[in-house]
């Protein structure tokens, strides 16, 4: 048996299609398993094999081809055309010498069609969402930089839309999840209509969308696309024999006028979103420094504020908690600081503000969520015993559908018992929207987490939610505290709030508490907890794990 019939044996056996060809590309073997897949030997013997290749895959195939007649082997995946249709094929090619000196090519291909479907399934399941199909976060964020790269090679920038739907959560809630997620559809499909196909419509949670629009940066532009998203959204949704009606506010920022940066862009662009709902919604307001009043200072300090989030210039400090009778450290509040590399320390009373007009205090919040209970987590396990951690919530966080979601994340992230993480709300937020505050507490308050009012005292003055939500905790305000025990009036209000919450089975937490008479006062009239520079300055982790050893404890 000579050598050529040896290696037709050979590929006979295989179960891959082989094909051999000369130092010209032609064919001039093809397997039995390739005829099968592909057509009938005498048809593709003397042709091209780049003729059964996917004419968008023939440079691929025409390099390994070529390195292969160098005698180099070469491994690439392409489209086959076969009388199964267009196949993906896993293909090596090996060139060598026949017998006779002559140069061929060895080409053996497995059918990887079904493997191939299953890695794009994934691929698109990585950057699309899955209740829409419309791309998500990740791919936003490589369209925004794909965006970005464009507009500075041709001058011209490009403007992003946060869309956010009114009223739909009322839907969500009185009809159930799954009217809900086909609204979502509805709308995300009426949404994308009114664009190009050249711009971009990503769902990035909850009713949030965001669009695209490349090269409009006009006003007038950019008005005309928000009033076909508004009037497409307007029209009625039938659905399983409910008539129902949402809106939408719209919120625009540009680039480069309104930000160079993702985050710049998108969290000015909500900013706006957010004075679009605050001022009638189902309309769209665009950004501007002008119509948000921000002084130059303010502005230089926010653009700041971006590039601290990615250098890592904020951090958290810890302030002690302790015990009125036992004066034993028994937790931490955890409270935001920016170091700024010129200005020092940037005081929370101008930072906090501008994060919550914004946006980025949800992307702050939810780090300082995670990074508290972390780091708590460590000090239960250096100190030997449980200590709770104090996290302040922002409205605008209380009002992020994916609030929950990071609140859980936080916890099993860090494996920190929950009932030693304490939420801190204020008034204002459980009155500013009453249903919402009531099913998102109870939610958090079913996961063990403890729930407690900030600055007690000096919000609204109905009590009614004391006994309608789910509150651990009372934290009574620092104004009511600093003239204790000479004030008459603070006294009385002291006595009556301690009174209400033992009525009421509630703790007590008594803040800005500064010198030994005020904690004496305190202790007496049975406040549980005192915070404030009696107890200990904020102060940085490593400092704070120092007081939970038994001699600082016993001195604070």
């Amino acid at each position: 048996m000579n050598y050529k019939s040896q290696l037709d044996v050979l590929m006979e056996a295989a179960g891959d299609a082989v094909f051999r060809l000369d130092d010209k590309g032609q064919i001039i073997y093809i397997s039995t398993p390739a005829v099968e897949l592909i057509q009938i030997d005498e048809t593709l013997v003397g042709h091209r094999f780049m003729d059964v290749i996917a004419k968008s895959d023939a440079p691929t195939v025409s390099a390994a081809l070529i390195q292969s007649q160098e005698q180099r082997s070469n491994r690439v995946k392409a489209r086959v055309y076969t009388l199964k249709g267009m196949l993906w094929f896993d293909m090596q090619f090996t060139g060598y010498l026949n017998e006779s000196g002559a140069l061929e090519t060895l080409v053996v291909g497995r059918n990887i069609s079904e493997q191939h479907a299953t890695e794009e399934r994934l691929r698109h399941l990585a950057t699309h969402d899955a209740l829409t199909g419309l791309p998500n976060r990740s791919l936003l964020s490589d369209r925004l930089r794909m965006a970005a790269a464009q507009a500075c090679r041709s001058g011209r920038g490009f403007t992003v839309l946060v869309l956010d739907l009114d009223g739909f959560k009322k839907i969500n809630d009185a009809l159930g999840h799954g009217v809900g997620d086909t609204l979502l559809c509805i709308a995300s499909n009426r949404l994308r209509s009114t664009l190009r196909d050249v711009d971009t419509l990503a769902r990035v949670g909850g009713d949030e969308f965001v669009a695209l629009l490349s090269g409009a940066v006009e006003e007038s532009e950019i008005q005309t696309v928000a009033r076909r998203m508004i009037a497409a959204i307007q029209l009625p949704f039938e659905i399983e024999e409910n008539l129902l009606y949402v809106s939408v506010s719209i919120g625009a920022a540009s680039y480069p006028v309104h930000g160079e940066s993702e985050v710049t862009l998108l969290a000015h662009a909500d900013t706006a979103m957010y004075r679009a709902k605050d001022t009638g919604k189902s309309r769209c307001v665009v950004y501007s420094p002008e119509k948000f009043n921000q002084p130059e200072h303010d502005l230089s300090l926010e653009a700041a504020m971006f590039e601290a989030i990615r250098n890592g210039e904020f951090l958290l400090h810890y302030q002690p908690v302790i015990n009125a009778q036992t004066r034993e450290i028994v937790g931490f509040e955890a409270l935001m600081r920016w170091m700024h590399p010129e200005l020092g320390l940037v005081s929370p009373m101008q930072f906090i503000p501008m994060a919550e007009n914004n946006g980025l205090i949800n992307l702050l919040g939810a780090w300082a969520l995670k990074s508290a209970c972390a780091q708590t987590k460590y000090f239960c396990e250096a100190a030997g015993r449980p200590l709770h951690i104090s996290v302040n919530v922002s409205p605008r966080q209380f009002r992020n559908e994916q609030f929950l979601d990071i609140v859980d994340d936080a916890i099993a992230l860090s494996g920190l018992d929950s009932k030693l993480l304490v939420l801190e709300i204020t008034e204002g937020i459980l009155m500013s929207d009453p249903e919402h505050a009531e099913g998102l507490l109870h939610k958090i308050s079913s996961r063990g987490v403890q729930i407690a009012i900030d600055d007690f005292g000096t919000g609204y003055s109905s009590l009614a939610y004391l006994k309608k939500f789910p509150i651990t905790s009372l934290k009574i305000d620092r104004a009511f505290i600093k003239d204790l025990p000479s004030s008459v009036k603070d006294d009385a209000i002291c006595n009556v709030i301690l009174s209400l919450a033992k009525h009421l089975n509630l703790s007590t937490v008594a803040e800005g508490v500064e010198s030994e008479e005020q904690f004496e006062f305190l202790a007496r009239h049975n406040c549980d907890l005192i915070q404030g520079y009696y107890s200990g300055r904020p102060q940085r982790p490593e400092e704070a794990l120092a007081l939970l050893k038994p001699a600082a404890v016993a001195a604070a």
